[in-house]
């Protein structure tokens, strides 16, 4: 007899057992968010109780204030912490409507591209198992259309963010697409809050930044985003098969020709 075989791993069990800490993780690190109750932090009393502070901090250290607010803002994007309106506010207050929305960008778009590359590799794959038929033609419909879709759901601000990044993460779509239609479509949305954020003082409710006519404005927007779309499917119909041959008159009455 040979030697006995070894319990070696395989791949596949090695990649849930990384999968299962890497969910550990994630929910440890929300577990305690909450548990510390952090999100004390992260509401308009507290920016404009501070707001001091914080503007002194800024001009005494604004690399490291910069960097601070990215990093702080990139986590909570990727755990999905309730957070991302007031930080949006504060980097407007702290760095301007044209930095803060740009530093907002950033940090908000890596946020979201390691929520979209978290949901993809911890449920793809379970999700593809359960529904993947039925998904097939959403999936077709994603990998033609993805950035326009994308780009929609990021303009009109009714669909929840954190939602959009784990949604786009359980299809084919490719990064780089998820990468270009969320850094575009969450400008509108940063600067009018990054914009706000300059008249921090005034500010009594977060309900009273946005109103009826900025919201009808992005709707407007979101589906300006779907007229590529529509425009492709409404000349597909129109080019569908080879038109029919067309006979002349001598054809027409020329029995050889059926």
């Amino acid at each position: 007899m040979g030697p006995a075989r070894e319990n070696r791993p395989t791949p596949s069990n090695k990649k849930s057992f990384y999968r299962w800490i890497l969910v550990a993780a994630l929910g440890l690190a929300v577990a305690v968010f909450f548990y510390l109750d952090l999100g004390r932090f992260f509401t308009l009393e507290s920016l404009k109780a501070n707001k001091d502070a914080l503007a002194a901090y800024t001009s005494a250290h604004y690399a490291l204030t910069v960097l601070l607010f990215v990093v702080v803002y990139c986590f909570q994007t990727a755990l999905s912490l309730p957070g991302a309106t007031i930080l949006t506010l504060a980097g407007g207050f702290l760095f301007g409507a044209l930095l803060g929305t740009l530093y907002v960008n950033v940090a908000a778009t890596t946020g979201a591209v390691l929520a979209f590359l978290a949901a993809r590799y911890l449920f793809r794959d379970v999700f593809e198992r359960r529904f993947g038929p039925r998904l097939e033609a959403i999936e077709k419909g994603v990998a033609r259309n993805g950035f326009h879709y994308l780009l929609t759901l990021r303009l009109i601000p009714l669909f929840p963010f954190f939602l959009v990044n784990v949604a786009a993460g359980l299809t084919r779509m490719r990064l780089p697409v998820y990468l270009a239609a969320t850094a575009v479509g969450i400008v509108p949305g940063s600067f009018v809050y990054a914009n706000a954020g300059k008249q921090l003082g005034t500010i009594h409710s977060v309900r009273d930044i946005v109103s009826p006519g900025v919201l009808g404005a992005f709707f407007l927007l979101g589906l300006l985003a779907l007229v590529p779309v529509v425009y492709r499917k409404r000349a597909g119909r129109s080019v569908k098969g080879p038109p029919p041959a067309v006979k002349t008159f001598a054809e027409a009455n020329d029995p050889r020709v059926k």
